[in-house]
């Protein structure tokens, strides 16, 4: 459980870095792209010494290829239409995913009454965010995250039942997780990127190597090493640490106003759905 802690304080800055510095100024599709990139570039050198098997092997990529690369498309883009406090308090329907994902798609149990009530009551928590607000922006934005927020919680749930082996098998291998989302990543870039906005100053290059080297890089291996020792209850709820985190990061270190009572009643309801989703589920046991 520590290293979920320790990985939530560090992605904590990560939404506001990106918000302020990035977004609107570096391509989407190239940062993406370069994050990583550079946390690929941690890993290549383990991958002489790792023996994950050609099954594994490719499965990891995969994994990687949806939590981060896909997910980073997605979120990348959702700071076109909404603020840091928005996009972070969107990401609450991430153990919503999980719980769904991990119980119903491995085929564990039906689709029960309270995940629909959940999903009610989620939807109405972000109508009173933006009441009276909402835009075509702002519903793009919504629709963007939760396609985040999907590709990341199918990733944690799939890496957790992985036979990897032990910690050091795991960070042997862990570069192939990063070289699954840097072929999506570069997919991108060939396809779709506006080459004219590449990183242009020493700032957004360190907010990048940063994003890459520790955010993305250890940030994800302590992430998901940590969701092997958790079972999937404490997996879904430590998603949701990071918002209140995230969005007191923004307040504290850029000043952003946030309209509180707002916030804080809506984020209340889909506080409320997660928990009609999560009560009475059979949490699963820890994965080694």
């Amino acid at each position: 459980m520590s290293l979920l802690w320790i990985v939530t304080l560090v992605w904590a800055f990560s939404f506001s870095l990106i918000g302020v510095y990035l977004s609107g100024q570096v391509d989407n599709f190239v940062s993406v792209f370069l994050r990583v990139l550079f946390a690929l570039a941690v890993f290549a050198p383990l991958l002489v010494r790792a023996r994950p098997g050609w099954k594994a092997g490719g499965a990891l990529m995969a994994v990687g290829a949806v939590q981060i690369g896909l997910m980073y498309l997605f979120l990348f883009h959702a700071y076109g239409y909404l603020s840091v406090p928005e996009l972070l308090l969107f990401t609450i329907f991430t153990p919503l995913y999980v719980t769904l994902i991990d119980e119903v798609l491995l085929g564990r149990r039906h689709v029960a009454g309270r995940f629909w009530l959940g999903a009610v009551l989620a939807v109405g928590g972000a109508a009173i965010i933006r009441f009276g607000a909402v835009s075509p922006d702002f519903l793009a934005g919504f629709a963007l995250v939760q396609g985040a927020n999907l590709c990341f919680a199918a990733g944690q749930v799939a890496y957790k039942r992985l036979e990897l082996g032990g910690t050091v098998s795991q960070v042997q291998a862990f570069g192939l997780f990063f070289l699954g989302a840097v072929v999506v990543a570069g997919l991108g870039v060939l396809l779709f990127a506006d080459h004219s906005h590449w990183p242009a100053t020493a700032l957004q290059w360190s907010v990048l190597l940063w994003l890459g080297l520790g955010a993305s890089g250890l940030g994800y291996l302590g992430w998901n090493l940590g969701a092997k020792r958790v079972n999937t209850g404490q997996l879904a709820a430590m998603n949701n640490m990071l918002i209140p985190a995230g969005i007191l990061v923004n307040f504290a270190f850029w000043n952003r106003e946030v309209d509180w009572l707002r916030v804080v009643a809506g984020g209340a309801v889909i506080g409320l759905a997660v928990w009609v989703c999560g009560r009475h589920s059979r949490a699963a046991s820890p994965v080694e």
